[in-house]
C-alpha cells in the first residue's frame, strides 16, 4: 500500500499510536504516570520515522 514494505507499514502504525499517546498528558489534572507518557510517544515517533524513511531504497528522508 503506497509503496511500503511490511517496515514501512508498521513505521506508520507507530508514528499513529505515539501521536495518539500524547493526547491523554495534555489535559489537566493528570497523574505521574500519565504524565510519562509523552517520552513513550516521543520514542514510538522516533522509532516509525525512522522506519518509514529507511524504508525505500536510495537515501534515507
Amino acid at each position: 500500500m503506497f509503496g511500503f514494505t511490511q517496515r514501512g507499514m508498521i513505521g506508520i502504525v507507530l508514528m499513529i499510536v505515539g501521536t495518539v499517546a500524547f493526547f491523554p498528558a495534555v489535559f489537566p489534572g493528570t497523574t505521574r504516570i500519565v504524565g510519562m507518557l509523552p517520552l513513550v510517544a516521543a520514542a514510538l515517533l522516533t522509532l516509525g520515522t525512522y522506519l518509514v524513511g529507511t524504508d525505500m531504497e536510495g537515501r534515507p528522508v
